[in-house]
């Protein structure tokens, strides 16, 4: 091979090195781009929705107690969660207190499902068609991708 054509081999070979290390850092400097599930937890919803005034009056009357009850029902849930998962680790594991834990949790799902397709149906209500399609685009967008942090664990 002559020199002119290493000259050209080494030199396209710097430039896609250089390419390549400028790719790698303009990814590395570059913000990530934010996740549909965390633009979710920060959009307000009636913006989003585009709320008219009215339809935000009757908005924050159905709000109030349907946080409460499901930060409540949460809480419980969380709390029989602790317990469950003690009993599993136990030194010796009681299967009947298992089993007993888990359909308690269960039942503080399902009233946590029925608090959260009455307040849907309430809030669909509120909404027009448009402002419905918006809403149910969004859930469906969340529900879809979803995760629970015991599957998050065992997946890494």
């Amino acid at each position: 091979m002559n020199r002119t054509a290493m000259k050209w081999l080494l030199a396209i070979s710097l430039s896609l090195n250089i390419g390549i290390i400028g790719a790698v850092a303009f990814k590395q400097v570059r913000p990530p781009a934010p996740q549909p599930a965390v633009l979710s937890a920060q959009l307000n919803l009636p913006d989003y929705l585009e709320l008219t005034s009215e339809q935000r009056q009757r908005w924050q009357q159905l709000e109030p107690d349907f946080l409460h009850d499901l930060a409540a029902n949460w809480r419980d849930i969380r709390q029989h969660r602790e317990a469950l998962v003690r009993a599993i680790f136990a030194a010796v594991p009681d299967r009947a207190a298992i089993n007993a834990g888990q359909a308690h949790i269960a039942a503080l799902q399902d009233a946590q499902q029925q608090r959260v397709i009455t307040q849907l149906l309430a809030e669909r209500e509120v909404l027009d068609q448009n402002q419905r399609a918006r809403l149910m685009t969004l859930l469906l967008g969340r529900y879809a991708q979803e995760s629970t942090e015991e599957e998050l664990l065992h997946r890494k």
